[in-house]
């Protein structure tokens, strides 16, 4: 396809990236083509991409070489890190830097760098009212995802930094689905005492992400926030309930509690979800859900959502 722009999607096999590899593949009329960049391209995520017309191309980020040809002709690139699959901030931000390194020599016109708050700007590390993660960070896996625009920014690169939201999803593959109590009764639990929480379904960020490309040039150089709801934990439930056809309760606790659970990461989420609590009305401010609708006319509220995927929830 010579007339179309490549988009060099890295992590196209996951949520984010599959989101948008599958945005451009499914629009007939689209000015992008799509190069899948992937650990594995023997998997059945990926040869599905090929199936539909995607360049498939096996790299792994930590490879200097293969970043260069992952991106090499390439008009843009959409770039995303996974965080949970190390718990390292620094291995987090050696990838970024690699990435903006890698965007920068290829010469690359458009970049998208799915990114979060650096917290520490909100709560610095001598303030206890949160405690301090290894040393150097508040909610390490967002202060790494910020402190890593600093690469995209001194670099020179075309960048548009997508501030995404919590997952729909994760009541589904993060344990975060209704639990059964002593008393027998289902809840689900969360520390956001009564405030609302910005959400998205993982899929809508790539085809927000699509309509920022579509764009052009309009929204190089800003920050975009995104979200498909704002639900408070009692709406949560709510929903649930109506989705799921048994009655959720909302298990309103301290993040204090939620950080004492113990489970890998649970003091990192704890820390998270009390940065969304006590900024909340600057946290979801910044996720505009008409915005994000005028980026993604499919943006599905959490409700919607519940329709395709609520009997994927495992209660219990």
């Amino acid at each position: 396809m010579p007339n179309k722009k490549t988009i060099a999607v890295f992590g196209a096999t996951g949520a984010q990236g599959g989101g948008l590899a599958h945005a451009i593949l499914n629009d007939q009329n689209s000015e992008f083509t799509v190069r899948a960049i992937t650990r594995d391209a023997n998997s059945d995520k990926a040869k599905q991409l090929a199936q539909k017309g995607a360049d498939v191309i096996t790299a792994d980020i930590d490879d200097p070489n293969a970043l260069k040809k992952a991106l090499d002709g390439a008009y843009g690139a959409y770039f995303v890190t996974f965080f949970w699959a190390h718990m390292s901030p620094e291995k987090e931000m050696a990838e970024a830097k690699a990435m903006a390194q890698a965007a920068k020599e290829a010469g690359l016109k458009h970049v998208i760098w799915s990114t979060l708050e650096d917290t520490r700007e909100y709560i610095p590390l001598n303030d206890d009212r949160m405690p301090t993660l290894m040393e150097k960070y508040k909610v390490p896996h967002f202060d790494a995802k910020g402190e890593s625009n600093k690469f995209f920014t001194e670099a020179g690169v075309p960048t548009t930094f997508l501030l995404t939201s919590f997952y729909y999803d994760n009541f589904i593959y993060f344990g975060m689905g209704p639990k059964k109590g002593e008393d027998g009764k289902l809840t689900i639990t969360l520390p956001m005492g009564d405030r609302k929480l910005a959400m998205i379904a993982a899929e809508d960020i790539g085809k927000c992400a699509y309509g920022i490309f579509k764009r052009g040039e309009e929204l190089i150089g800003k920050t975009v926030g995104i979200a498909g709801d704002h639900l408070s934990g009692n709406e949560v439930a709510k929903a649930l309930t109506a989705a799921i056809g048994q009655e959720i309760g909302y298990n309103k606790i301290s993040p204090a509690i939620f950080r004492s659970f113990g489970f890998p990461g649970a003091d990192d989420l704890g820390n998270m979800f009390q940065f969304n609590h006590d900024f909340a009305d600057d946290f979801n401010g910044k996720r505009d859900i008409a915005f994000s609708k005028a980026l993604n006319p499919e943006i599905r509220s959490f409700s919607r959502w519940l329709e395709e995927y609520g009997n994927q929830i495992s209660v219990g």
